[in-house]
């Protein structure tokens, strides 16, 4: 919950414009409140308002516009150092703080015309390395899908519709556990999912995922379901809405049982792990899969085009000639 009273009102009317108008998420919103409500506190001490030894305790709520027209470029460089300095902040983290800056200083300046200059307009992004993502190879992959579906796990028609639905569609874990009945329509084969940045999206459920749901939906509970969560597709032992951290654990359960490292795999990979098996074996158009994936971004989807460039390289190395 974000407490507006500690905000200055220019980051509320932010805050409310990137709700109403730019239709973010909940938490989108939040994330914007943190990021922005931390460089403040440091550009409050930077430029000399404030001299807090712990940037925490920095009282932001009565700067006003002034205070942002004393901010340049050199002082959000500043601030990013600060960060990387202080917390050895990732590059991936560096890029999304300076995105939302920008954004902020958008509306400011083009938006509200609260400033003339808008001081982030030449701010570039960390150049981010791109690694190879982590993946399940396809024996691998059925491995960890016969071990959902051991009949000595009590929940194994949930579990493996949980799995089934990772593997087969490379839903994001949010996505996933906010799955409701009401969104899956079953003659057609396809659900309705709220995925990253509040956007919907259609995915389709190949036959796996239909009998994995449908098995599922047999034994699933009937009655003493938590009011709130009537509606929830899958729910845990507590019968409300099943949460992020007991499908990690599911999936680290079953990880292990079939033998496979906890520390290298996650839910996240088994994202991965669809994305790239669709690419290797489906012969799947780079633009489907950006839509399947729910990518903003083409470049990010293309991470699972180098992942094929790697075995192209492998199977010319693996050439019986290549010695010669």
């Amino acid at each position: 919950m974000i407490d507006n009273r500690e905000n200055p009102e220019f980051l509320n009317s932010f805050l409310q414009y990137s709700t109403v108008i730019l239709n973010k998420s909940k938490n989108s919103v939040k994330e914007y409140n943190y990021d922005l409500s931390n460089f403040f506190k440091f550009m409050s001490n930077y430029l000399g308002i404030t001299s807090e030894e712990n940037i925490k305790d920095v009282d932001i709520h009565l700067l006003d516009i002034d205070f942002l027209k004393q901010i340049d470029l050199d002082a959000i460089h500043a601030y990013l150092y600060y960060l990387k300095d202080t917390y050895n902040s990732k590059a991936s983290t560096l890029a999304r703080k300076a995105s939302t800056i920008r954004i902020f200083f958008s509306y400011v300046s083009n938006k509200e015309k609260l400033i003339e200059v808008n001081p982030a307009q030449n701010l570039e992004n960390p150049k981010i390395d791109r690694r190879q993502p982590k993946y399940l190879t396809l024996e691998e992959s059925r491995r960890l899908l016969e071990m959902a579906a051991d009949e000595s796990n009590k929940n194994s028609e949930r579990d493996f519709a949980i799995i089934t639905l990772f593997l087969n569609c490379g839903m994001r874990l949010s996505e996933l556990v906010s799955i409701n009945i009401s969104d899956i329509q079953f003659d057609e084969c396809k659900m309705t999912i709220i995925g990253k940045g509040n956007k919907e999206r259609t995915i389709y459920l190949n036959k796996a995922c239909m009998k994995a749901i449908n098995n599922y939906l047999t034994v699933r509970p009937k009655e003493g379901i938590k009011a709130s969560d009537t509606k929830a597709l899958f729910l845990s032992g507590r019968l409300e809405r099943i949460s992020k951290r007991t499908v990690q654990y599911i999936v680290e359960k079953e990880l292990k049982r079939a033998g496979l490292d906890t520390t290298k795999y996650s839910t996240h990979k088994l994202r991965h792990t669809a994305a790239t098996l669709m690419y290797q074996y489906g012969n799947v158009d780079i633009r489907a899969l950006q839509e399947v994936l729910g990518h903003e971004s083409i470049s990010t989807t293309e991470i699972y085009t180098h992942v094929s460039n790697v075995q192209v390289r492998d199977a010319l190395e693996r050439n019986p000639l290549s010695g010669e």
